[in-house]
């Protein structure tokens, strides 16, 4: 038989677990069908699940656990009761100590995922490739139950004809299963319980499944017919893949390790391939898929790992005179299907190993009788160098055995004691094979512990480097942030430069002793402006740019200024006050009294740089002779008014002088 299964060809459903909880309410499902080629994705309740598998029938419905599809062992074997006859339900980790699903992927080179739809695809890949244990309540024996479909009542005339009629009728249906059972030759036991007119019932136990039994439950009239399958007193787990067939095996070991398999026919049986497998998952793909007899590769001298690989298996090897060409692999594979160059390669090897063979395989063939396993014979005499006569008369030693001699010269084993000793010699082989893996595996976990150091380190630099690519990015926003303060500085500066220039200028203006300024600036005089007539305002600007005596005052806004504020001012002994706006009578008889003299401001042409300004020498000259003009006017007039009072006052004590 070969390793191949008809899962390869037939419908697989991938469940897994979507949402919920089986134990809880509402779980839904993920599910993805896949025949080989195509794939397609719903998530559905566990109803609508039940359904789909009852109208569809796939061959194998695939999961990473079973416990996802019901909460106990009880429910497990509900499950397994509705399935139909022809489906399968295989757990793909394992059996009662399953593996996680992302080890047994990486394993078989399956693509693999966290979410629900990712699992659920890798089971049915893995199901596909015949990974997994089916899971099973039944055996293989099936109860066929034929008996009454009525009572039979009781009391009346017509009772014994009425019981008569339905046992017959139950006999009739028992001798037409027994018929078809007979007619599909299936092996059966059958119990009948006789009673008057015929039987009343008539169990058959059939060494087959239902789909097998050309007979189906029914009830109808006076009987019925019922099937049911015999219950395993737990739950059994076998794998899906056994060792059946002798193969020759191509292997291209590498980064991405490919192997290949044929049977003894030349017929392509499997390739595989994997970029994570060791040498042990190898060795464990080839056990699961057959028995090598030859173990081939496509160069050489033949590669270390392929050599170690034969030798486990203790076949015999095969490599070209020289490597094989790429046209080669290509014209030989030509038929066949592969997903990469790998499996190419390994399909080569063992092809053209096939080729090597395919004489010898017939000649080995055609020697051996009906009664032997061509297989077995074609193994001992290619790998074990034995001639096919030595092998046959081997093997007929072993179907065959002398009775043991009465005397005391060393007896021939049993077939037991020779199986015993075969398995022993087996065992030793493989528990050398488990030392040398675990030799792998402990250097395995030094390099993992040494590499996780490395990743720690380097996770430890790069947390490093990532501070620094942050402490570098805040320096560099912060310089940008500097060096737009500083062009801000330099404009500002530039302007300050400016004004300082014209300040200059008008301190020269105010400071006649500069002989050479005076004789270029003749003719100008500096104003000093204040904003409002108040004292703040008179403080400030005294603040800003001093008020000297003499100095020439100009008030923005002369109006609301009572005695104090004008007796601020005239403390300053200004040389003239410029004013917009009139001034108050207090502030006017306050500055007269202090002969500071007082002009409208719009007499006088200032020009104003800033908070400072200038004004013509003989246009204030101009207005300060005519505040003089009208300030001894205004003199006079009030010394008249003083004399116009006195003389009346006087009059007014002494009546008789007028």
């Amino acid at each position: 038989m070969s390793t191949r299964t008809s899962a390869l060809d037939d419908l697989i459903f991938g469940v897994d677990i979507q949402s919920g909880d089986i134990r809880g309410d509402a779980p839904a499902y993920a599910v993805v069908t896949y025949d080989g080629e195509s794939i397609d994705r719903d998530v559905v309740s566990l109803r609508k699940l039940r359904r789909r598998i009852e109208s569809e029938e796939p061959a194998i419905v695939a999961t990473d656990n079973t416990y996802e599809l019901a909460e106990d062992k009880a429910a497990l074997v509900h499950f397994l009761r509705g399935l139909p006859s022809e489906t399968k339900l295989v757990q793909v980790t394992g059996d009662e100590r399953p593996e996680p699903l992302s080890r047994v992927a990486a394993r078989h080179g399956v693509r693999y995922g966290k979410a629900p739809m990712k699992e659920a695809e890798a089971a049915a890949r893995l199901a596909a490739r015949n990974v997994g244990y089916e899971v099973s309540a039944f055996t293989n024996t099936t109860t066929v139950k034929v008996s009454r479909g009525r009572s039979t009542g009781s009391g009346g005339w017509s009772e014994d004809r009425f019981t008569r009629r339905i046992h017959g009728s139950v006999k009739t249906t028992a001798r037409d299963v027994e018929s078809k059972l007979d007619e599909a030759a299936l092996d059966y036991e059958q119990e009948v319980t006789k009673k008057y007119g015929g039987y009343s019932r008539a169990v058959f136990e059939v060494e087959a499944t239902p789909d097998e039994i050309p007979v189906s439950g029914r009830r109808s009239g006076d009987t019925r017919i019922e099937i049911e399958r015999e219950r395993r007193d737990g739950i059994e787990y076998r794998p899906l893949a056994k060792r059946r067939d002798h193969v020759v095996v191509g292997i291209d070991p590498g980064t991405t390790t490919a192997v290949a398999l044929t049977d003894l026919d030349g017929a392509v049986l499997d390739v595989w391939s994997s970029r994570t497998a060791d040498t042990a998952t190898v060795i464990e793909w080839i056990i699961e898929h057959g028995r090598p007899i030859v173990v081939a590769a496509d160069v050489e001298p033949i590669p270390e790992t392929v050599e170690k690989i034969r030798r486990s298996f203790d076949a015999a090897g095969w490599i070209p005179q020289r490597d094989l060409s790429v046209d080669k692999k290509l014209h030989r594979t030509r038929e066949e299907t592969y997903d990469n160059d790998h499996e190419r390669d390994a399909m080569a090897a063992a092809l053209f190993a096939f080729d090597d063979h395919e004489d010898q395989f017939e000649r080995i063939a055609a020697k051996v009788p009906p009664q032997f396993d061509r297989g077995e014979v074609i193994a001992r005499v290619v790998a074990g160098e034995e001639s096919v006569e030595s092998v046959l008369n081997a093997m007929r030693d072993d179907d065959d055995p002398e009775e043991e001699s009465t005397t005391h010269d060393p007896r021939e084993l049993t077939d037991e004691e020779r199986a015993i000793k075969r398995l022993k010699t087996r065992v030793e082989r493989l528990e050398g094979h488990v030392d040398r893996l675990n030799d792998t595996v402990s250097r395995k976990d030094d390099r993992i512990a040494e590499l996780e150091s490395e990743l720690s380190d380097a996770r430890r630099e790069e947390r490093r480097e990532a501070r620094e690519r942050r402490e570098v990015t805040r320096l560099e926003r912060e310089t940008e942030r500097l060096k737009r303060e500083l062009a801000e500085a330099e404009a500002k500066n530039e302007r300050l430069d400016d004004k300082l220039e014209r300040l200059k200028e008008l301190w020269k203006l105010d400071h006649s002793n500069f002989a050479d300024v005076a004789e270029k600036k003749r003719g100008l005089v500096s104003v000093k402006p204040i904003e409002q007539f108040t004292k703040g305002a008179i403080e400030r600007a005294d603040e800003a740019y001093g008020i000297a005596p003499n100095d020439v005052i100009y008030l923005r806004d002369a109006s609301g200024a009572g005695r104090e504020t004008a007796e601020l001012l005239a403390a300053y002994e200004p040389r003239v006050v410029l004013r917009d706006g009139g001034l108050s009578e207090q502030a006017d008889e306050i500055l007269f009294e202090h002969d500071v003299p007082v002009a409208p401001a719009e007499d006088v042409s200032v020009q104003e740089i800033d908070e400072l300004a200038v004004a013509r020498e003989r246009e204030v000259e101009a207005v300060i002779d005519a505040w003089r003009d009208r300030a001894e006017e205004r003199r006079r007039d009030r010394k008249a008014a003083e004399i116009d009072q006195l003389i009346s006052e006087h009059r007014a004590r002494d009546p008789s002088r007028e």
